[in-house]
């Protein structure tokens, strides 16, 4: 939950920092630029807030890691990932977005530092106790963070140890592991799809590569 807190914390404070040209500029998913990074950002410190607000009276059916799954890689035909499109360019001023982000995703916070790790909640039609369900979105924060300032190379990068965490969680996750050459961020990256492995990582992952990549869902 510590990793939670810290994690989501560097990642406001990225977003509190940026320009109004960076958020016109391209991030790290794929078709979206920072603006609607940041939109999709606001949508998941809601999901956070209605999540930790649903306690369930049943046995998990997720932990941190079986949160999340491999899952095919994104078309771009996703009806939400359209709508986060609109609905940032609907913010018009990129103040506007940032003060939304900062009340939710402070809201978000606030909820995560008070739940009770061993709370079970409900999320996506299944349960997972709140220290899980926080744990998981370390990958989240992570990766997000790193599509943050992947154009921006003066903006300030996720914590080292919410990279460690997302790259291990990954590799469970997957049940693969990353060359010890790679650093968490680029095993995180490559290991997503975010981009392509160079010649010389593709020499480094031997077989895994043929596997990549391996999206999350």
């Amino acid at each position: 939950m510590d990793l939670f807190a810290s994690s989501w914390a560097a990642l406001r404070r990225a977003v509190a920092d940026l320009t109004d040209h960076d958020f016109e500029q391209p991030s790290g998913c794929a078709g979206w630029l920072v603006r609607d990074l940041v939109c999709h950002l606001v949508i998941d410190a809601q999901d956070v807030l209605i999540t930790l607000a649903t306690p369930v009276d049943a046995e998990p059916t997720r932990n941190a890691v079986t949160y999340w799954s491999v899952v095919e890689p994104p078309t771009g035909e996703d009806p939400l990932d359209a709508l986060i499109v609109r609905l940032a360019a609907a913010y018009g001023d990129p103040a506007l977005l940032k003060f939304h982000l900062d009340d939710v995703g402070s809201a978000a916070g606030r909820a995560a530092a008070l739940a009770d790790p061993a709370l079970r909640v409900g999320t996506q039609e299944q349960v997972i106790t709140a220290g899980d369900y926080l744990d998981a979105y370390v990958v989240e924060w992570s990766l997000h963070h790193l599509d943050l300032v992947v154009n921006l190379p003066s903006a300030a990068p996720p914590p080292p140890e919410s990279l460690a965490r997302a790259r291990a969680m990954l590799e469970q996750i997957a049940g693969v592991t990353f060359p010890d050459s790679f650093s968490d961020a680029d095993a995180l990256r490559v290991g997503t799809g975010r981009r392509p492995a160079t010649e010389a990582e593709r020499a480094a992952l031997g077989d895994l590569a043929s596997k990549l990549p391996l999206p999350l869902g």
